[in-house]
């Protein structure tokens, strides 16, 4: 199966986030397109989108899943303005990843849809992600979830993230924060698995 991704501009990627997040019941606070432009309009980022046939009409391909990341510097180099989630993110990370020297890169955002999973868009899009950072020069890939989230931190494990800390929640439990990574190079791009064909949107 040859996987069809687009990568969008800022504008009308923050706007099909916001779209598509309208299909996932789990986010319960999701991102509108401004607080996306907002993180992402100062820093290096990347939006992907996995379409499918439409199952009404299969000539009629929709958005079926999507990842959204960015860099992520280190707190003595936090951008003029920086949001306090992001300089929170990488304090809570200095002492596991190393900045220093090294280009780090944030898997922020993502999903499937649930009619469209277990077909292989995460591992896609996560494959075209990793080419993607790798080809302009990040060292690192990072990305947090919650340990209530067990089909994402299954799928993570397959996609052989390693946990680089635990961040317990000691009134509950499955709110405890799980932040794992993957280290990029030549060698990981070379194991990836799925056949894309990727394109810029218009």
């Amino acid at each position: 199966m040859q996987h069809v991704i687009r990568q969008y501009n800022l504008e009308a990627g923050s706007l099909e986030v916001e779209y598509m997040e309208q299909y996932f019941g789990e986010f319960a606070a999701p991102k509108t397109a401004a607080e996306l432009r907002q993180r992402l309009r100062q820093r290096d980022h990347l939006i992907l989108i996995s379409l499918a046939p439409s199952p009404e009409d299969g000539s009629h391909w929709i958005p079926v899943a999507f990842k959204v990341g960015h860099e992520l510097h280190a707190p003595e180099r936090e951008l003029l303005g920086e949001e306090p989630a992001i300089a929170d993110l990488s304090r809570r990370l200095r002492d596991c990843v190393a900045f220093e020297r090294r280009r780090i890169f944030y898997s922020w955002l993502g999903g499937t849809r649930r009619e469209w999973r277990q077909q292989g868009h995460y591992r896609a899009l996560t494959e075209q992600q990793e080419e993607w950072a790798h080809e302009h020069g990040y060292h690192q890939l990072v990305v947090k979830t919650k340990n209530r989230f067990y089909g994402m931190r299954a799928a993570l494990d397959h996609l052989q993230f390693d946990v680089l800390r635990f961040e317990p929640d000691l009134a509950d439990n499955a709110n405890s924060k799980v932040y794992l990574g993957k280290d990029l190079s030549a060698d990981l791009l070379r194991a990836h698995l799925t056949a894309r064909h990727v394109s810029r949107a218009a």
